[in-house]
């Protein structure tokens, strides 16, 4: 009795180690991976190609153009220039890609392109461990001066939470007051926009910079870059919207270009311009696992099941749900109590209607367990032996199901053509064991063994058919361990099983 507790005790501190670490791997996977408990999750890779064109003067070339960090608000899949005759080079400290070409005489079309995923909210995330310089501000006389103090008390009356958001909301006012119009320009846009409000805080001491980036959205052609205002506030730098003063980096925003430095400088061309485009793709979260990986320099992902061929992947998906269907089979018959024929039996009947169908395979195994009894009631009387009995039941049922898919075929019966993928073996000895308990314990007793294989069947069927609980027992494959450590503490259970209680409820009550 000691002994059979002390395993169990041990046995528990496995099934808690267990648990453990199936968790972490399971936070893992999620974090640094990129998988979901959703099958078929699909990652958004926003591919922005910009196009640089101006007109050469004859004189050698130089084009730069600033491009995303490395990891600020996204990972970067991939990138490339499409210039031909160009050298091209990347500035990895100052995040530029620089072209140079000798003269040249045509309009010039060159191309950058980059491949983005994972995009993240970073409001707050771009620290400076020191308070930037503020632009002087001059006035051109004192009108000027009194009518930017009058603009601070007016932006001082709007809502906001921050002066720069007060600021902005007051210039963007649908009926906008007087000072605001004497104050901004007739022809306004968003950089001159800027421009006015970067000179307004400076004049409360506030720095503040230009953000120019591309919005993400699979409609956008051609479109030139898109402006926000990056104000200092604190210790870090927080963006706002410069038509609505919300503040944050959007999800789906891409900054290019932060501060004074410029978008595009083309030395060697006049009419340069810069225009950006947007195309959206999808691709499976399990295909992006090894970039993830691979961004975070994890080389644990290259011993994992997931960098396999995708052949042997798919084999494997139906490996990893095997140990949950004899999960179930093992609750089934010893702690349920219910008896089937063979111990797991069930389960591979469970797997032959995943590949039939739930209604056409259930059909047709009814058909084949109905015809071969009856041949194998007639193969009794000839008295055979053991073996060649059985051999010849094996014979029958394939003849059977030879017969079904002919009729399947020549009809279109789906349910007759289901019939290959039974097991034979198996469905032969059903057969045989459903005739042995009949000839042995009755009739009663033969069909309630079969009906119970099948319901035994049906319910790892259920479970097993399931998409979300096969992608999650692939993804997560580690809880495999857990259900190991349970099957064997489920071994170690010596008491009645709940249809057992039923048996025994008369000595309970007598006692």
């Amino acid at each position: 009795m000691k002994q059979f507790f002390s395993i169990r005790h041990i046995l528990c501190l496995f099934l808690l180690a267990a648990i453990i670490f199936a968790g972490v791997a399971t936070y893992y996977k999620i974090e640094y991976w990129g998988f979901s408990f959703k099958p078929h999750e699909r990652t958004d890779v926003w591919t922005v190609d910009a196009h640089i064109s101006f007109k050469p003067t004859g004189e050698p070339i130089e084009i730069s153009l600033s491009t995303p960090r490395v990891g600020d608000e996204y990972k970067i899949l991939s990138e490339d220039a499409v210039a031909d005759g160009y050298e091209i080079q990347k500035d990895e400290k100052n995040y530029r890609i620089m072209m140079k070409s000798k003269a040249l005489k045509e309009k010039q079309n060159v191309y950058y392109r980059i491949m983005l995923y994972d995009n993240e909210d970073t409001i707050g995330k771009v620290k400076d461990s020191e308070k930037p310089k503020v632009q002087e501000v001059t006035y051109t006389d004192e009108q000027e001066e009194v009518m930017v103090k009058e603009l601070w008390k007016l932006a001082n009356k709007v809502e906001g939470n921050s002066s720069a958001e007060r600021m902005i909301k007051l210039l963007n006012q649908e009926i906008p007051e007087p000072e605001v119009d004497a104050f901004l320009p007739v022809h306004k846009n968003q950089k001159v926009m800027a421009e006015k409000i970067i000179s307004l805080l400076a004049a409360k001491k506030i720095p503040a910079r230009v953000v120019r980036g591309v919005k993400l959205s699979e409609q956008r052609r051609a479109v030139p870059a898109d402006l926000m205002l990056e104000v200092y506030e604190g210790s870090k730098w927080m963006i706002y919207n410069i038509n609505t003063g919300a503040v944050g980096l959007p999800k789906d925003f891409v900054v290019f270009q932060r501060g004074g430095v410029s978008l595009l400088d083309v030395a060697g061309g006049t009419n340069s311009q810069v225009r950006f485009s947007v195309i959206k793709s999808v691709v499976s979260s399990f295909k992006m696992a090894g970039r993830r990986a691979k961004y975070e320099n994890s080389r644990l992902f290259d011993y994992t099941i997931y960098n396999l061929p995708l052949h042997e992947q798919n084999t494997l998906k139906w490996l990893m749900i095997f140990p949950l269907g004899i999960l179930l089979v093992v609750i089934m018959r010893n702690v349920i109590g219910i008896s089937t024929m063979g111990t797991f039996t069930p389960m591979l009947v469970a797997m032959s209607l995943v590949k039939t169908g739930f209604i056409p395979g259930l059909i047709c195994f009814g058909l084949i367990i109905l015809f071969g009894l009856l041949i194998r009631t007639w193969l009794t009387k000839l008295n055979l032996l053991l073996v060649p009995r059985i051999s010849a039941v094996v014979i029958f049922v394939i003849l059977i199901m030879q017969i079904l898919t002919i009729i399947g075929y020549q009809f279109d019966f789906k349910i007759a053509a289901s019939a290959v993928f039974f097991p034979i073996i198996i469905t032969a000895w059903i057969i045989e064991r459903a005739c042995i308990t009949w000839e042995e314990e009755g009739a009663k007793n033969a069909t309630k063994q079969i009906i119970t294989t099948s319901i035994v069947a049906v319910v790892t069927y259920l479970v097993i058919s399931n998409n979300y609980i096969r992608h999650i027992m692939f993804a997560f494959n580690e809880w495999n361990l857990v259900i190991l450590i349970i099957v064997m503490l489920l071994g170690t259970y010596t008491g009645y099983r709940l249809t057992e209680l039923k048996r025994f409820a008369p000595l309970m009550k007598d006692k």
